[in-house]
C-alpha cells in the first residue's frame, strides 16, 4: 500500500477534494477516517455520492482503518487519506502506516486563549500542536494549504 496523500479537512469529502485534490493525488482509493461519519448511515451514504470519479472509497472508523492497514487490505492500492484531526495521523504513524507529508486544509474555528491560527482557514488547539510536533519529529512535513493553487506553508515555525 502506498499512501500518496494525507489531508486534514473538517468537511472531509467535499467539492474541492473531489475536483482538485483527488485528481492530483493519483490515488485509486480515497479513505475518509472518521468514527462519527462511519457510524452514521445517512452521512456515509451522502458522502459516497461524492466519490471522486474512478476512485474507490472507504468511509471507516479509526480502528477499522488501523486493522485494515495491519492486515494488508490496501497493499496494492494508492490511498489518499482524509481525517479531521492530526491525532488520527499520529495513530497511523504509530501503527507503521508510512506517509511523509500532511496537508492541513480547513479546520473548525476553535475558540480559546491558546488556539493558534495556522492560516486563514486552519486553527490548532494545544492538543493539535502536540500531535503536529509528534508528526514533524517522525519525519512528516506538515503544511497548510487550502487548494492546490495555494502555496504550501510549513507550519513548523508557527507552532
Amino acid at each position: 500500500m502506498t499512501v500518496v496523500m494525507t489531508r486534514i479537512d473538517n468537511r472531509l469529502l467535499h467539492v474541492i477534494i473531489v475536483t482538485q485534490w483527488a485528481p492530483m493525488s493519483k490515488a485509486n482509493r480515497v479513505m475518509v477516517i472518521d468514527d462519527k461519519v462511519a457510524n452514521d448511515d445517512i452521512a456515509k451514504s451522502s458522502m459516497r455520492l461524492a466519490r471522486p470519479a474512478g476512485m474507490a472509497i472507504s468511509i471507516i472508523t479509526e480502528d477499522k482503518a488501523l486493522n485494515n492497514f495491519k492486515s494488508g487490505k490496501y497493499d496494492h492500492e494508492n490511498v489518499f487519506i482524509i481525517a479531521k484531526e492530526p491525532s488520527t495521523f499520529v495513530k497511523l504513524k504509530e501503527h507503521n502506516v508510512e506517509f511523509n507529508k500532511l496537508i492541513v486544509g480547513g479546520t473548525v474555528v476553535k475558540e480559546g486563549d491558546k488556539v493558534i491560527q495556522l492560516s486563514q482557514r486552519a486553527y490548532a488547539t494545544p492538543e493539535n500542536i502536540v500531535d503536529y510536533h509528534k508528526l514533524i519529529n517522525s519525519g512528516v512535513k506538515v503544511v497548510t494549504q487550502f487548494v492546490p493553487a495555494d502555496k504550501p506553508q510549513d507550519i513548523s515555525s508557527l507552532i
